[in-house]
Formats: structure tokens, sequence, C-alpha cells
């Protein structure tokens, strides 16, 4: 009878160690930290490295070479002296004289980015940079940054076309040449002319300037 007690003390003490070894791996498993290397996490970094970091790369890197341009070289304003007083005074006689004033479209682009408009001073002179190109590799590649820029849906600085000249554009990249902004161009002139610019005229920045330089005419 005595053997018995012993043995099932024996039984019982191997049942706890099996029980003991069975239960510590998986409280190793679920340790923070210790994650499997091929998990999840791992997969997402490898995705992240290889490929939507280095498109990125690949493509900063193909907008810093084709930089012309209106975000580095005018990033603030072109270089220019000075206005004069006759000519901040022309400016009021027409759109055209003011844009054809490199001062003067210093200054109107400053008064657009108060009301938050720049953009549409930054597609005309980046159109205008872009007419003067004659390589047909940098015209392509040129092209495809200004739409990137301001054409696409996705950019923040998209300028207000109507769909006649968005689809004409979209079919004209397949092939770019000098001339597929060409009507983009020409209706954000005209926006700038009838909307942006009788606000300008009339605006503190423009009337402050205007009387600045009348002080400082030795006429006055």
């Amino acid at each position: 009878m005595g053997s018995e007690p012993m043995e099932m003390r024996k039984r019982q003490m191997s049942v706890q160690q099996e029980s003991a070894a069975g239960g510590a791996a998986p409280t190793q498993q679920g340790q923070p930290g210790q994650a499997n290397p091929r998990g999840s996490n791992a997969c997402c970094f490898c995705w992240c490295c290889c490929c939507s970091c280095s498109w990125n790369e690949d493509r900063e890197d193909r907008n810093r070479k084709s930089s012309y341009d209106i975000k580095e070289g005018t990033a603030d304003c072109e270089d220019c002296p000075k206005p004069t007083l006759e000519e901040v005074r022309s400016w009021a006689q027409s759109f055209d004289k003011l844009m054809c004033c490199p001062a003067g479209r210093n200054a109107f682009r400053q008064f657009l980015r108060t009301e938050f408009s720049e953009e549409n001073m930054l597609f005309w002179l980046a159109c205008e940079e872009f007419c003067k190109e004659s390589n047909k590799g940098s015209i392509e590649e040129r092209a495809r940054v200004i739409y990137e820029d301001y054409i696409s849906i996705l950019s923040p600085k998209e300028v207000s076309l109507d769909s006649r000249v968005r689809e004409s554009i979209n079919r004209n990249m397949l092939e770019p040449t000098l001339h597929t902004f060409d009507d983009a161009q020409l209706q954000i002139y005209t926006l700038m002319q009838r909307d942006s610019y009788p606000r300008y005229m009339n605006s503190s920045a423009y009337k402050n300037l205007l009387n600045t330089l009348s002080e400082q005419s030795p006429e006055s």
C-alpha cells in the first residue's frame, strides 16, 4: 500500500513539469519585442524601402535636374531693379504694361500671395521659361514637371482651367511640344487680368508703393 501513494505523487509531479514546459513556449512567443522578423512589419518596411521611397527619391532627383525654374531661381522674386514712379504709374494703364515689367510682376505676385492665388503667376512664368527651350528631351521633361506642378488635380498648386483646355493638355502630353500649354497660359493670363488685376490696382499694396515713390521723387 505504501508504494501506491509514491507512484501517484510521481505521476502528479510529472504532469506538473509537462504543463510548466508547455506553457513556457507560448509566453516566450508572445513577449513584446520578440516578433518574428518575417512578420508583417518587416514586409511593410521592405516595401517602403524598395519601392515607395526609392520611387520618390527618383522623382525628386528628376525634378531637381529639370529645374529651370520658378521654384528655385525666382522663389521670392525676379532679379530686377526697384520700380520707378513712372513705371508704377504705368501699371495702372493696362495689365499688359504691368506684366511686361519685371518689377510689376514681382509686386503683383506678392499681392497674389496674399490672396492665395500665387500659383497663377508661377504657372505663367513657368510657361514663359518653357517656351525658350529648344532641346526635345528637355521639352518633354519640363512639360511633365509643369503638368505635375500646375495641371494635375493632385497638385496643391493646381491652376483653374476649363475642361476643354485640360483635355487638350492631356492629349498633348502624349507628345509634348512648346505649344502644349499655350491655351492654358492664355486662360490664366486672362483670369489674372479680369479678376486679380483690378483688385491689385485698388489695394493698399499698390497705393502705398505709389505714395512712397511719389514722396521720394524730386518732382514732389
